[in-house]
């Protein structure tokens, strides 16, 4: 497993190699088990899926904050199997959360200082501008990697920039300011949240002390009401879902 500590502690660290992340096989528990769950009717003029929060964890839910069924994926975004998920999945949970029954929370596993500007960009709006931002990423996976794989030398050069201008440098050799400012995140926004240094010990620091806590060992790993769900794809997600009393 990478050195989230290292990561986390980018702001006085030497610069980190720009190595990008191997995708893990998550663990289980046993499974979920529960009858059919009615679904749950949003507050009028609203909708779970646009329904938004930080959590205490520091990741970000979707969904009717009560629901029965709490979904929660620990995933990096540089690992190819969670843009997997993203791509074939999003929508299709988001037809579940829309029910009130799954909300669903997305916190970030840091494997490497791209992964960790993107979760930076991603939380540069407002929470629930998060999940929508985040999956732009993953649906665009391979171009951005193609991007950053291309980039090599400019990236190294990045990591030597001054601390505070460090995932500035980064996001600017990586293409992700044009990225994220197609997606309504002006450049100036972003070069701001990209100068919070604190925001990305503390994002690296949750990722460090969760996987560990948790054993979390690989992404994507999902867990519903604190179990870990066998399997990494959206079809073994949804036999989850749908064991625990998703309709």
């Amino acid at each position: 497993m990478p050195s989230f500590r290292r990561i986390a502690l980018l702001a006085a660290a030497a610069p980190l190699a720009l190595t990008l992340a191997a995708c893990g096989d998550s663990a289980d528990d046993a499974a979920v088990t529960g009858e059919p769950v009615a679904p749950v009717a949003a507050p009028a003029g609203a909708s779970w899926v646009e329904t938004a929060a930080v959590t205490p964890e520091g990741g970000y839910r979707i969904g009717n904050p009560d629901a029965p069924l709490k979904l929660v994926e620990y995933a990096s975004h540089t690992c190819s199997h969670c843009a997997a998920f993203a791509q074939e999945g999003a929508p299709k949970l988001d037809a579940y959360v829309a029910k009130g029954t799954v909300s669903y929370e997305l916190r970030n596993q840091i494997h490497d200082p791209i992964d960790l500007t993107i979760a930076l960009l991603a939380r540069c709006g407002t929470p629930e501008g998060f999940h929508p931002l985040a999956n732009q990423a993953w649906q665009n996976f391979e171009s951005l990697m193609t991007t950053v794989q291309a980039n090599g030398a400019a990236l190294q050069q990045a990591q030597s920039a001054p601390t505070a201008q460090r995932f500035q440098a980064i996001a600017q050799a990586a293409g992700l300011l044009d990225f994220f400012a197609a997606r309504g995140i002006s450049r100036d926004q972003a070069m701001q949240c990209l100068a919070d240094t604190e925001k990305a010990q503390q994002i690296a620091e949750a990722s460090q002390t969760q996987s560990d806590e948790l054993q979390i060992t690989g992404t994507p790993t999902f867990i519903l009401n604190g179990r870990k769900v066998e399997g990494t794809n959206w079809a073994s997600v949804e036999d989850a879902l749908k064991a625990a009393g998703a309709r």
